[in-house]
């Protein structure tokens, strides 16, 4: 996906100081060529809670993307509807990665 094809983000009005990743990280990411390679690395950078919380996050962006309503991701995920408020507030206000990640996803061929 190209620069002028990407989704803006709306801006946050109090900018957050968010940890910056490494460059070379992202770019060994932009990289890797198998979703199985990625995977392999996100096993070593991530603990298994930390792997089961990004899995949820892309549950609920995924579902709230599809206009599910908030209660109804919560429920049939099993969470809270503050986490998945929380999902709901980076998808409008984010950077602009689940939205860039989600339109990526609906282009990719099914199977």
């Amino acid at each position: 996906m190209t620069d002028t094809d990407r989704p803006e983000a709306p801006q946050l009005q109090a900018a957050r100081s968010q940890p910056q990743l490494p460059a070379e990280l992202l770019a060994v990411l932009a990289h890797l060529s198998s979703p199985q390679d990625i995977a392999c690395l996100l096993s070593d950078l991530l603990t298994p809670q930390e792997t089961e919380a990004l899995a949820e996050r892309w549950l609920i962006a995924d579902r709230l993307s599809r206009g599910e309503p908030q209660r109804a991701v919560a429920d049939a995920l099993g969470v809270s509807i503050t986490t998945v408020s929380r999902g709901a507030r980076s998808l409008k206000y984010g950077a602009g990665g689940f939205a860039l990640a989600l339109a990526t996803l609906r282009k990719l061929p099914v199977g």
